[in-house]
């Protein structure tokens, strides 16, 4: 069973965007769910999106044209647009997104309707295929983003700081990997996949700590990171080739 919690002020929260849904649709939903940070303590309400998944009964582009318009309203309020997906999507996508649907099924929370997600059959195989694919992706976007970013200071740190939270997802995985239940905590996320790979990982322990911060360090530092965040998701990327499956 799935032993998240769901926190009541971000319950309280998230209730005005659920009654909305509900009132007008409720016919057309399988399930609703709280995903990713918000179930975690890395939560800040006062910086961080409250994250879900919308599970329609079928797809029905008339429920889109219904949520769009809602963005604006909830959006002030720290509510992510969700992920809307089908029970079929879900079960046709394991394997071409294995990395998103184990992140769900690890943290989710069932706000409305049948858990989806909990008994899902995510096989290694395709998780390590993704990972492999996901690092050699993240590190033409490094190469990309320190040209692009063309020694401006403020540029290359807001680039570390954004694309940080889109790393975690991996991480967990790749934990997962080497065969330990990954935590949900960032900072143990991090010193859990350095014991497990033996990469050292205290340059993103850097880049988080300076996103948590809002540190805006010199553009000398900056560079030195790059070379460091660069070399150990490189390393990464060969030890995760070589995990037997």
């Amino acid at each position: 069973m799935n032993d998240i919690h769901l926190k009541a002020d971000l319950a309280a929260r998230y209730k005005p965007f659920l009654d909305t849904i509900l009132e007008h649709h409720q016919d057309l939903i399988h399930s609703i769910h709280i995903v990713g940070s918000a179930l975690t303590q890395d939560y800040d309400p006062r910086n961080s999106d409250i994250n879900s998944v919308v599970v329609l009964e079928n797809m029905n582009l008339k429920f889109l044209e219904f949520l769009a318009p809602l963005g604006k309203k909830f959006g002030k309020k720290r509510i992510a647009a969700p992920l809307i997906m089908t029970p079929g999507y879900i079960d046709a996508s394991l394997d071409v997104f294995p990395i998103e649907f184990f992140n769900i099924q690890r943290l989710h929370y069932t706000i409305f309707g049948k858990d989806v997600f909990q008994d899902l059959d995510i096989k290694k195989s395709d998780l390590r295929r993704q990972c492999e694919q996901e690092i050699k992706i993240k590190l033409m976007g490094l190469r990309q983003g320190f040209i692009s970013a063309a020694g401006n200071q403020r540029i290359l740190g807001r680039g570390f700081a954004e694309s940080f939270s889109g790393y975690i997802p991996l991480f967990k995985s790749i934990i997962l990997l080497f065969g330990q239940e990954p935590p949900n905590n960032n900072y143990a996320i991090l010193s859990v996949l350095e014991e497990v790979s033996g990469v050292g990982t205290n340059v993103f322990k850097k880049v988080l700590n300076q996103k948590y911060k809002n540190a805006h360090p010199p553009i000398e530092h900056l560079n030195i990171i790059f070379k460091e965040y660069y070399a150990a998701l490189e390393k990464l990327g060969e030890i995760t080739d070589e995990i037997a499956i």
